[in-house]
């Protein structure tokens, strides 16, 4: 699902969400239900397409928890349903490459001390956000993040990768990494909510927002 530039996105008058965050979001980006309704149908896509084999599920940390939770709970459900019983491990990693809304030069991998386990295994990778774009004093390139993690992984030669994404970030460089699942493209803005946050601030939001500029202010650290 693309969303355009233009999209003007809904009043957030339309919706409930945390008071405390009243006068620091712009507007909905994109509503919880509709969420909701996308990962349930690239839980399916991914059912379809895996067949017999079990699955390491490596969440992304933080950002990713929201979506790899809703995301497995789905696919759990599909194959209770069905013929064949898909077995699911999931093991979790963070990465830390912003300050701010900038977008660092290093990116730290932390956790995830066990993924020997990976080999031989298909695993799918479930994170919210995978294509970062910033400038900072130099322009850093799109998926820059996804590819340093998957050159740690590959390392333990696991028998397929595929990355799943709640978001993917529309940009102009045409050597961005992009999934091989993806929910919904969008403009490149600054978004926080399902997870996603500004400084630790917002993940309790279970919509997905733009934030504004007063609310940038008001949780920098």
């Amino acid at each position: 699902i693309q969303i355009s530039d233009n999209w003007p996105g809904y009043s957030l008058d339309l919706f409930t969400y945390p008071q405390h965050y009243y006068g620091d979001l712009e507007y909905v980006l994109i509503p919880h239900g509709i969420i909701v309704d996308r990962t349930e149908r690239l839980a399916k896509d991914i059912m379809q397409d895996i067949g017999d084999n079990d699955i390491v599920v490596l969440c992304v940390l933080k950002g990713g928890y929201k979506f790899c939770a809703d995301l497995v709970e789905h696919i759990k459900n599909l194959s209770r349903n069905s013929e064949r019983f898909i077995s699911m491990k999931v093991d979790f990693v963070r990465l830390k490459s912003y300050h701010n809304d900038q977008s660092m030069q290093d990116m730290q991998i932390i956790g995830g001390d066990d993924l020997s386990k990976l080999t031989g295994k298909v695993s799918f990778l479930c994170f919210l956000l995978i294509l970062f774009f910033m400038f900072c004093k130099d322009i850093v390139g799109t998926g820059r993040t996804m590819k340093v993690l998957l050159n740690n992984i590959e390392k333990y030669k696991p028998k397929m990768i595929k990355v799943a994404s709640l978001l993917v970030k529309r940009t102009s460089r045409p050597d961005g990494y992009r999934p091989d699942y993806y929910g919904f493209e969008i403009p490149d803005l600054f978004v926080v909510g399902y997870a996603l946050d500004y400084n630790e601030h917002f993940r309790d939001l279970n919509h997905i927002c733009v934030i504004n500029d007063h609310g940038k202010a008001k949780y920098r650290v």
